[in-house]
C-alpha cells in the first residue's frame, strides 16, 4: 500500500518562554532565557535551586475549575497546548468525522505532583482523605484521555512514556497512524509538570541538574566547556497532523510536511549515552532512510542538546559519524538553552519549534555557547537566530534507558 504523506498544520507550544506558539517562538529568536529560579517550593536544601516554569499561566482562565481541581497540572498543560493546536489548524472536527481523529500525547513522568500532595495527605489524615480522583490524576495516559474527551474524537488513542523521548515518539507514531491509513488527522506531542519536591530531589542526587544557581539564564549551555547539567523546565507542545490531500482540501495553512521517522535502543545503561552515540547514529540513519532522503540534503539539526557533559559529546559524535565530512556544513542548535529541559514534553516542544523553522526560514540560536567544549566542533549557532535556507531539518530526542527518536521534516512548497 502507498503510504500517504503527513503534513501539520496547528502548532501549540507552552512553555518557559511563554503561552502560545508565537509568544514562545518569537521570545525564542529574541535570545531571551525561559530559566529563573525556583518559586514553586523552598530550594534551601537542593543543590539545583533553578527551573524553567511557564510565565504568566493562570490555568483557571484557561480550563474550567472542575476540570483543574480533578487534573494534575501536567493534563492541564496538555489541554491548553491542545486548544492552542486546535485554534491554529481551525481543524473542522465534523468535516473529517471526529472517529477518524485520535490523540498520542505523552509525558515522561505523569502525576508526579499529584502522586506528593495525596501522599502527605495519606500520611498526615489517613486513607479515607485521599481523593477519588487520585488514580486519573496521576496515569500517564489521561492527558491523552481528557484531549480526547474534551474533543469527542474517538480514533487512536494511546500515551508514550519514553522519558525524554515520549513527546518525539507520539508524533512519529501518530504521522504513522495517518501514513498507514488509521486515521486522518491526530493530536500529537507530549506534556510534562516535573517541577516538584521529588523530582527535583531525585535529579540532584544523580547529579543531572545545573548548580549554577547565581545565573540562571547562563545555567542551561549545550556543548560549552562550563557546562554542568541540564536544567529543568515544565509545559507542553502539542501539533495537529493531517493526511496531505484532506488538508490541501480544506485549505489548511500547512507549516511543514514530516518525511521520516526513526526509533532506537541504546542497550547501553539506565541514564547515561552511549559514549560513541550508537543508538543515536541507527536513530538518524533509520529517520533518513524512512524518508528516502540523502544525509547531505539536510539542512539544519533541531538537537537534543541537553547541557549534560556526556550526552552532548555523544550527540555530536553520533552527527558527526552519520554525516561525515558534511557534519560540518549542518547548521545544528539546541533550543533547550532557552527553554531547558522538559523531559516528555521536549519532543512535543523542538518538533513545533522544527516545523517553524521550515517555515520562517530562520534557524534559532544555542544560548550561552561562549567556549565551546573539546570536539564540539559543528556550526552550533551561537548566540544569534541566522536567517538560512532550510528545505530539510531533523530533531533528535533521547531518553533514559537508551530509547531515542528522530523526526525529519521537509519544508513545504504545495
Amino acid at each position: 500500500m502507498e503510504r500517504r504523506r503527513v503534513v501539520v498544520t496547528g502548532i501549540g507550544l507552552v512553555s518557559p518562554l511563554g503561552v502560545g506558539t508565537e509568544r514562545t517562538w518569537s521570545a525564542l529568536l529574541a535570545g531571551k532565557s525561559g530559566i529563573g529560579p525556583n518559586t514553586r517550593f523552598d530550594t534551601s536544601e537542593y543543590s539545583s535551586k533553578i527551573v524553567g516554569e511557564i510565565p504568566d499561566l493562570d490555568v483557571t482562565e484557561r480550563l474550567d475549575a472542575k476540570i483543574v481541581r480533578r487534573t494534575d497540572p501536567f493534563m492541564q498543560y496538555a489541554l491548553i497546548a491542545a486548544e492552542e493546536a486546535v485554534r491554529d489548524s481551525e481543524l473542522p472536527f465534523d468535516a473529517i468525522g471526529r472517529e477518524r481523529i485520535g490523540v498520542i500525547i505523552g509525558s515522561g513522568i505523569g502525576g508526579l505532583l499529584t502522586i506528593e500532595k495525596n501522599m502527605k495527605i495519606l500520611l498526615e489524615t489517613g486513607p479515607r482523605r485521599i481523593t477519588p480522583f487520585l488514580i486519573p490524576g496521576l496515569a500517564i495516559n489521561m492527558a491523552a484521555g481528557q484531549v480526547s474527551i474534551r474533543y469527542g474524537v474517538t480514533g487512536p488513542n494511546s500515551a508514550p512514556a519514553t522519558a525524554c523521548t515520549t513527546g518525539l515518539h507520539a508524533i512519529g507514531d501518530a504521522f504513522r497512524l495517518i501514513q498507514h491509513g488509521y486515521a486522518d488527522a491526530m493530536f500529537a506531542g507530549g506534556s510534562e509538570a516535573p517541577i516538584t519536591q521529588l523530582s527535583i530531589a531525585g535529579f540532584c542526587s544523580m547529579r543531572a541538574l545545573s548548580t549554577r544557581n547565581d545565573a540562571p539564564e547562563k545555567a542551561s549551555r549545550p556543548w560549552d566547556r562550563d557546562r554542568d547539567g541540564f536544567v529543568i523546565g515544565e509545559g507542553a507542545g502539542v501539533l495537529i497532523l493531517e493526511e496531505l490531500q484532506a488538508a490541501r482540501t480544506r485549505g489548511a495553512a500547512i507549516y511543514a510536511e514530516i518525511s521520516g521517522y526513526g526509533m532506537s535502543g541504546d542497550a547501553y545503561h539506565v541514564s547515561a549515552p552511549h559514549p560513541e552515540g550508537i543508538g543515536a547514529i541507527k536513530v538518524m540513519r533509520r529517520a533518513l532512510a524512512d524518508a528516502g532522503i540523502d544525509r547531505e540534503h539536510v539542512d539544519y539539526i533541531n538537537a537534543h542538546g541537553t547541557s549534560t557533559p556526556l550526552g552532548d559529546l555523544s550527540e555530536v559524535a553520533a552527527i558527526k559519524s552519520v554525516f561525515g565530512d558534511g557534519a560540518y556544513r549542518i547548521a545544528v542548535s539546541s533550543t533547550k538553552s532557552a527553554t531547558g529541559h522538559l523531559l516528555g514534553a521536549a519532543g512535543g516542544l523542538e518538533s513545533g519549534i522544527l516545523a517553524l523553522v521550515l517555515r520562517d526560514q530562520v534557524i534559532p540560536a544555542t544560548l550561552n555557547l561562549d567556549n565551546p567544549s573539546e570536539d564540539c566542533d559543528l556550526d552550533f549557532v551561537p548566540h544569534t537566530p541566522r536567517e538560512a535556507k532550510v528545505d530539510i531539518a531533523l530533531t533528535n530526542s533521547f531518553g533514559f534507558g537508551g530509547t531515542n527518536g528522530a523526526i525529519i521534516m521537509s519544508r513545504f512548497t504545495g
